[in-house]
């Protein structure tokens, strides 16, 4: 299922909120490795050479001509990329998956500890009841604890998923993939002592922006859904340990055939100008 020296471990839990349901748990424990790749698919070379605690970076450069049409390439997948709310119930190979989480294992990270966790739901049961426990929660932020002004912005992406006041998110259980990304505060050393995790947020950050882009790379789409609230309950529900913190929902599939997103000129995209200066 995996090559290299990337490890994949896995378990299956079950709740007793959801009695003999059962999840696969993915966890990345060391970054991907590409070597199983076939030969000459790679587009230039990085890799260390040599022995001691600090190795040679064998690093290819492009010509610039190349570099400026694989920059201009990337950017015109991304921006293909689109947020989706209506998914096809139709199942995606997990292998691909499975790659598209070690990509976004391969993300920088505080000392290099890689303080993430993927947690790759399929059972129906242990879906719907993490959407019992999202649905509840969210009701309670739309209605108490969210600014009105927060409302307002957000009410255009929601308006075919809510039912008018009611909070709804059939993509929960719809999509065939929940994945759960849970950020790790610490974790235990093989002598049992607690490893401290530096910059968790951050790190956790970058692997969720990486496993975005490799999901539509893969030609597979997600919504980012932060579980307000609900987080607790879902850590409970998948069995997973007090240092480990609810980062993101992310469903995972294909859109239905009748999937909408918000009509965007330019998909709503802003300007580079916008968004950076050189100094």
């Amino acid at each position: 299922m995996f090559s290299g020296d990337s490890k994949l471990t896995s378990a299956v839990a079950c709740t007793s909120a959801c009695a003999g349901a059962a999840v696969a748990y993915l966890v990345l424990t060391s970054r991907g490795s590409s070597r199983g790749s076939a030969p000459g698919t790679l587009p230039f070379k990085s890799e260390q050479r040599g022995t001691g605690e600090h190795a040679h970076l064998d690093f290819e450069r492009l010509p610039v001509a190349v570099m400026r049409q694989r920059a201009t390439d990337f950017h015109s997948l991304l921006d293909t990329r689109r947020t989706v709310r209506f998914f096809s119930n139709e199942v995606p190979p997990m292998d691909v998956l499975e790659k598209c989480i070690l990509a976004a294992g391969t993300a920088p990270s505080g000392a290099h500890l890689q303080p993430w966790f993927f947690a790759v739901v399929k059972d129906p049961a242990l879906k719907a009841q993490i959407r019992v426990d999202v649905e509840a929660e969210e009701q309670q932020n739309y209605d108490q604890r969210m600014k009105k002004t927060w409302v307002d912005d957000v009410k255009g992406m929601v308006a075919k998923v809510h039912q008018g006041d009611t909070v709804q998110k059939p993509y929960l259980t719809e999509a065939p993939y929940l994945v759960v990304l849970f950020k790790q505060t610490s974790s235990l050393k093989d002598d049992g002592s607690t490893q401290t995790h530096y910059y968790a947020s951050e790190s956790t950050g970058i692997a969720a922006g990486m496993f975005l882009a490799a999901l539509h790379n893969a030609n597979l789409t997600t919504l980012t859904s932060t579980p307000m609230g609900a987080e607790a309950k879902i850590r409970k529900t998948l069995g997973r340990p007090d240092s480990e913190k609810v980062f993101l929902l992310l469903p995972v599939g294909w859109p239905a055939k009748d999937a909408t997103v918000p009509n965007r000129a330019r998909n709503g995209r802003k300007e580079v100008a916008s968004i950076s200066k050189v100094f």
